[in-house]
């Protein structure tokens, strides 16, 4: 079983590519919290880096999964260039739970969250070259259950940003806003949230306070009302990834 988290579709297409060579099933992993996987002989958890942390959703996720010790646990982490505390952060998470992390690998990709600084993440897209030959790897040594924990080491720059003061400035700061005069009511916001964090209201969306800074509404909108850190969101910067459709991504 592939559980996976994807806002632009970068883990998606990663977790796919997995759960084909590898024979598995795929999941989003806000289904995967209702299921009992206790059966599943290999779980991989594929999702995105955030501030080289894990996206602020994910521990309390992982934490709720039903997953056997006995199950031969992975995951693969797409990020801009480092992965951060993730695997050592993950790897803690599922000891708690008395499972142990037998592997992990991190896959580089266009960074979507450089929109939020004023950067284009599709002038990135040379970063796809390199994705084959790293997949080749994983897919093989995944295929031979290695037991390898590659990037898993502690950073202490990563540890604080994780802190969840900080972590909260920076979902106040990085945080999407709605520009009502922009905004059509199309809804496509509101079924691309994993979080379920948007409503529709007097037919304006209606961010709410459990955003977990994925911006995966921000580059789906077609009317480009929806802002991070204060800046407009252009067209020409809006992200996702090229072998994943908008449809992929609709959760609802």
């Amino acid at each position: 079983m592939i559980l996976y988290f994807s806002a632009t579709g970068n883990s998606l297409a990663v977790a796919r590519q997995l759960a084909e060579r590898l024979n598995e099933r795929l999941m989003l992993l806000t289904e995967a919290v209702q299921q009992d996987l206790t059966g599943e002989k290999r779980i991989g958890l594929v999702f995105p880096t955030y501030d080289f942390n894990l996206p602020p959703a994910m521990p309390e996720m992982v934490a709720q999964l039903k997953i056997s010790p006995q199950a031969y646990v992975f995951t693969v982490i797409t990020c801009g260039s480092m992965a951060g505390n993730c695997v050592w952060v993950l790897r803690r998470i599922l000891r708690e739970k008395g499972i142990e992390l037998a592997y992990s690998h991190k896959v580089s990709m266009p960074d979507n969250s450089a929109l939020a600084f004023g950067r284009n993440p599709n002038k990135q897209l040379g970063k796809y070259e390199r994705v084959p030959a790293r997949m080749e790897q994983i897919i093989r040594e995944l295929q031979d259950e290695s037991h390898t924990l590659h990037y898993s080491w502690f950073s202490l720059l990563s540890w604080l940003l994780g802190r969840p003061a900080v972590e909260r400035g920076m979902i106040h700061y990085l945080g999407p806003k709605v520009n009502a005069d922009k905004c059509t009511g199309c809804g496509t916001c509101v079924r691309v949230c994993p979080m379920e964090n948007i409503r529709l209201t007097d037919n304006k969306a209606l961010i709410g306070d459990h955003c977990t800074v994925c911006l995966a509404c921000v580059h789906a909108c077609a009317q480009q009302a929806i802002s991070t850190n204060g800046k407009e969101t252009l067209k020409e910067r809006q992200y996702r990834h090229q072998q994943i459709k908008l449809k992929d991504l609709l959760l609802r």
